[in-house]
């Protein structure tokens, strides 16, 4: 089960049997300007992994923000969801989170990479 809406993505999966495992987090984010980095969007990873709760937060510079996916599925690796756990079926759900942050941070093709980012 995934819900989007802006600012918001709901992602769930319960486990099938006793060799599966279960999830149930959700990443909400919004605009900021970080001291450091100027304009960007700061994650909040919730929820749990296998029943155990987890709570971070990670900030993305505006030429980093699409990265948000990798970043939260390391955050719910180290709380025990598998490396191997395929999240392709939730590709619809990604594509309109992308879409939310390209537009909240008014990124157009061609804007320019950070060096250091690289």
């Amino acid at each position: 089960m995934a819900i989007f809406k802006p600012g918001h993505l709901h992602i769930e999966r319960h486990a099938l049997n006793q060799d599966d495992f279960s999830y149930n987090l959700c990443i909400d984010y919004e605009v900021i300007t970080d001291p450091k980095e100027g304009k960007g969007m700061l994650f909040t990873v919730h929820g749990s992994v296998e029943g155990k709760d987890l709570k971070e937060d990670f900030f993305l510079a505006k030429d980093q923000a699409f990265d948000f996916a990798r970043h939260a599925t390391r955050i719910a690796q180290k709380y025990g969801m598998p490396k191997n756990a395929n999240i392709s079926p939730l590709h619809k759900y990604y594509d309109e989170m992308f879409e939310d942050v390209r537009k909240q941070l008014d990124i157009k093709s061609g804007d320019p990479v950070k060096p250091e980012h690289l």
